[in-house]
């Protein structure tokens, strides 16, 4: 493909004639059904993160995307003759393809979505070749902002500047001569106490700042360590700004009550806290400018010419096909092809017993099934079984929650993370962290020694904590990652034929102080010494491979 009027035949040696603009075109709309096939997971994956706040903007980075793209090619003028070296554009597209049917081997979304950028960059460089195309990679790399962290980076992420964000709110209320104590993530006022949660910690505002910043620093016309210091200074300022918000909301706490800050809080955390940070990201530019005696207004930085716009949208009518984008599509469609007959295959039948036998008894410990879970988080869960237990020791030790969800095929859709669904029912994560628990158990009369890999983590709602571990099982290969979990899958997919898996969780109430934390930590252990000799014939795996000789 060439959006080039006076382009070659398919072998790129002749110049073709308009009649051929139609067949170009039809190339165009297959290369996109099938890449939309190929890459349809990710873009799904896409769209429902563009639902929450963090993510809200994401609609907008393809149409901002595109005028950076337009306003490129205004200084690309369609070239005559043939177009050279196109190539690398179908190795680039290839390199998609294998990426994304990766990535829906081991349904890793956010995977797929990286392919769709790598997969346009590929579309330009077959379109335009190498020696031009390559000078439009702006627009292609701000498509990066519209995908949402790895959950895991997200989680780490947040809990960092949910810790920046409280340090720097009580500075700015002692700043008003406010007595107040931080104690982790809350915010004591004495009579009132704020919660500083996983949504406070700045993330929603930082994304599209850093997306600003970076149209921003593209249009700017300075020098590149002007460029260099917006693009760094929108995480600082982001930061900044979100703690002034939380810093003045503790403030109208103390001062008129906590039914006074609901109001404002949502006001306040909105569009007014962005369109701060854009104006302090203004307010840079024009300082450095000053500071370099640029003497130039900010109409003559700042690159917004619209003019000619048009004239470079109605190239798509000059489409002509190529060798390589019609070898592109192609394979694209063969590999969607190949893909629906031999990876959407039967489950093999697996013998185990339904949870609905699992003991109400296991060691010192009695158990009481809790109710079924509600239609609508059984749907989301789309478990083929699951069990729900609340377990009691001896004395009046808080009891534990004990959750396993099975899966007979991960091959469309399977296992998710508690770091979502945690999040989902209004527990935030204070801390998160991979440890090795070494469990004492008694299999068939013997005492063996099992490790156990677990995600250990606290959780909070309000002043309510508690701790989890959490862990997933692929064929008896205890797991901590989920993007490590699916590459097992695939493995064992490939070597095995099985694509069965689980996740085992289990949650108990725990105090503050680190005296606390480990009670409830043997509490845990303890119930997962009992429970892991009786869990094989539920899970259809093998202790062995973890038990120490």
């Amino acid at each position: 493909m060439s959006l080039s009027h006076s382009d070659t035949s398919v072998g790129g040696a002749s110049p073709l004639k308009s009649v051929f603009t139609t067949p170009g075109l039809l190339w165009v709309l297959l290369a996109c059904a099938a890449a939309g096939y190929v890459f349809y997971d990710g873009l799904v994956d896409l769209w429902e993160n563009w639902q929450t706040p963090e993510y809200s903007h994401g609609p907008l980075i393809p149409i901002i995307s595109g005028y950076l793209l337009l306003r490129q090619l205004k200084h690309v003028p369609e070239q005559p003759g043939a177009v050279p070296d196109r190539w690398p554009g179908f190795v680039v597209l290839m390199i998609a393809l294998l990426i994304g049917l990766f990535a829906k081997a081991t349904h890793i979304d956010r995977i797929v979505s990286g392919a769709v950028i790598i997969w346009v960059g590929g579309m330009l460089l077959t379109s335009f070749g190498w020696s031009r195309g390559k000078h439009l990679w702006p627009p292609v790399v701000h498509l990066a902002f519209m995908i949402p962290l790895p959950l895991f980076l997200y989680w780490k992420v947040s809990l960092v500047l949910q810790g920046v964000s409280s340090e720097l709110g009580v500075e700015v209320i002692r700043m008003m001569g406010i007595p107040v104590f931080l104690d982790g993530n809350i915010i004591d006022l004495g009579e009132f106490q704020l919660h500083v949660a996983e949504a406070c910690s700045g993330l929603r505002y930082l994304f599209p700042i850093m997306s600003f910043t970076y149209i921003f620093a593209v249009l700017y016309q300075g020098s590149i360590w002007h460029k260099a210091v917006l693009l760094l200074a929108a995480i600082p300022i982001a930061v900044l700004m979100n703690s002034v918000r939380i810093g003045i909301i503790g403030i109208v706490v103390n001062s008129f009550g906590i039914e006074h800050a609901e109001g404002f809080m949502h006001y306040f955390e909105g569009w007014v806290v962005f369109l701060i940070c854009i104006i302090a990201m203004i307010g840079l530019a024009r300082l450095m400018q000053f500071v370099s005696g640029d003497r130039r207004s900010f109409a003559e930085v700042l690159d917004l010419d619209l003019d000619g716009l048009g004239s470079q949208v109605a190239r798509i009518r000059h489409v002509v096909p190529s060798v390589p984008m019609m070898g592109s599509v192609t394979i694209f469609a063969a590999s969607a092809a190949l893909w629906s007959v031999f990876m959407i295959t039967t489950p093999s039948q697996i013998e185990r017993d339904p949870f609905l036998l699992f003991p109400t008894q296991v060691g010192d410990w009695n158990g009481l099934r809790n109710p079924d879970l509600e239609p609508n988080i059984a749907r989301s869960l789309e478990a083929d079984d699951y069990l729900t237990m609340n377990f009691r020791g001896e004395g009046t030790a808080p009891p534990v929650d004990f959750f396993v969800a099975w899966y007979r095929d991960q091959q469309s859709g399977g296992i998710h993370s508690p770091e979502i669904c945690l999040p989902a029912g209004g527990w935030e994560m204070s801390e998160i962290k991979e440890v090795d628990i070494p469990l004492e158990i008694v299999v068939d009369g013997v005492p063996r020694v099992i490790n156990v890999p677990v995600n250990r983590a606290i959780i909070q709602k309000g002043l309510a904590r508690q701790l989890v571990y959490y862990w997933f099982d692929q064929g008896g290969k205890r797991i901590t990652s989920d993007y490590a979990a699916k590459i097992w899958l695939l493995w064992s997919s490939f070597q095995y034929g099985r694509t069965d898996g689980a996740l085992l969780r289990l949650v108990t109430r725990v105090g503050d102080g680190a005296e606390a934390e480990a009670i409830a930590d043997e509490r845990l252990q303890s119930l997962m010494a009992s429970v892991f000799p009786v869990l094989p014939q539920f899970l259809t795996t093998d202790l062995e491979p973890n038990i120490k000789k």
